[in-house]
């Protein structure tokens, strides 16, 4: 038993010296640098700050997929967009016609029923397509706002545009196989063709749609909503998002107010959720999630868990921040001893191992092909504040993050600093 006490006493020895050879971090920042912080069981993932953009966890993030009534996102950001241009109201009353009604009668597709004659608010019908994801309502909102399947899906490409995402394919508002919209299907396409868009799609437009219409969260935060079916039948709806506040999949730290969730048998289980972490907000999208609803939530209660368990949000104000060596870079003008200051495009801040500092994440240089001289040379004309690069950081368990860098002044070829 000395033995053992002895070689295990000279074991630790051994592992603090080379530990402190080696700056404290980085024989072990080596070992697990690569290896994924999460590992989530879905077909598809992306996880990001929305307020810095940094990724947290991606998985086939830029492959289309199935997203089933994920989609309605999307309607929703058409929907609200046209209420600011004053094309609809709130308070506007919808009319439900046969096919409508007829859609939002069929247990297959819908759990909310809409009457044939009687009329709802937007409202209304916004909430059960974003609280229990009603496709009767759904399709009522498009062919009012629209007046066809084909024209709404113009402007849902509009939207997906404005938000960053131009490779879609969209087939209809709902998330349903073109088929299974019956008269509102559109002609020419095949019955089964349904919605494609990568999770980093959804990703891009969520964040669009909180960033610029931040009522959404009013509306998807909801727990319980009544909805009149008609003015002796009323239906408490029960919001399907687990991870929302009290709920039995909420996480220990911060709080979920959103998204939505979807379902076909090709999209499989897919659900978006959006919450604030430690004072930021943070987007997950998870396609074709594997096993039960009880199981894809669980999944995503452990990302946020591990998430605020693990690592922590590390503010940076300046280039110092990063690495005192990049505070300058040499210029190419005739000059060869010439250097230009570099700053932030912008503040921000860096998701960090907890204990990690920000210059243990080797930060280096990386200058844009526009105005690179080499790797390590800026080529002038530069103009003052313009994005000439980024420094990139490998952070421990998380995909490298850019932070956009600028000069500060302006260099010409002929400059004489």
């Amino acid at each position: 038993m000395k033995k053992v006490k002895a070689l295990f006493s000279k074991l630790v020895l051994l592992v603090a010296t080379i530990n402190i050879c080696f700056g404290g971090l980085s024989i072990f920042t080596s070992v697990h640098a690569d290896a994924p912080a999460f590992d989530m069981d879905a077909r598809a993932v992306y996880a990001i700050d929305a307020q810095s953009g940094q990724v947290l966890y991606q998985k086939n993030a830029t492959k289309q997929y199935p997203i089933a009534s994920v989609i309605k996102i999307l309607t929703l950001g058409v929907i609200e967009q046209d209420i600011r241009n004053h094309h609809l109201k709130w308070d506007q009353k919808i009319k439900i016609t046969p096919a409508v009604a007829k859609m939002a009668d069929d247990w297959h597709f819908s759990n909310v029923p809409l009457k044939n004659g009687e009329e709802y608010t937007v409202r209304q019908l916004v909430d059960s397509m974003m609280l229990v994801s009603a496709d009767g309502s759904t399709e009522a909102l498009a062919l009012a706002d629209a007046g066809s399947t084909a024209a709404f899906n113009k402007k849902m490409q509009a939207f997906a545009k404005e938000a960053g995402v131009t490779d879609t394919k969209i087939y209809n508002m709902i998330g349903l196989p073109n088929g299974d919209l019956g008269k509102h299907k559109l002609k020419g396409v095949d019955k089964d063709a349904e919605n494609l868009l990568s999770a980093k799609d959804v990703a891009l437009i969520s964040k669009y749609l909180v960033e610029q219409y931040p009522e959404t969260l009013e509306i998807t935060k909801q727990k319980f909503a009544n909805f009149n079916v008609t003015k002796d039948q009323q239906y408490l709806m029960t919001n399907v998002n687990a991870l929302l506040p009290q709920n039995g999949f909420a996480p220990k730290t911060g709080e979920i107010d959103g998204l939505k969730t979807g379902n076909t048998d090709r999209a499989g289980k897919c659900i978006v959720s959006t919450g604030m972490f430690s004072g930021r907000r943070i987007i997950l999208v998870a396609l074709h999630t594997k096993g039960e609803w009880n199981d894809q939530s669980k999944m995503q209660q452990d990302f946020y868990n591990k998430l605020t368990d693990e690592y922590q949000p590390v503010e940076v104000k300046k280039v110092s921040d990063l690495s005192p060596k990049l505070t300058q870079v040499k210029v190419a003008n005739g000059k060869d001893k010439n250097k230009v200051k570099l700053t932030l495009s912008q503040k921000t801040a860096v998701w960090l191992p907890k204990n990690l500092k920000l210059e243990a994440t080797s930060p280096s240089l990386k200058i844009a092909k526009n105005y690179r001289e080499n790797d390590h040379q800026l080529r002038a004309p530069l103009k003052k504040n313009q994005n000439v690069g980024s420094i990139e950081l490998h952070i421990p368990g998380l995909p490298n993050f850019d932070v956009p860098v600028s000069v500060s002044q302006t260099v010409t070829k002929k400059s004489i600093f």
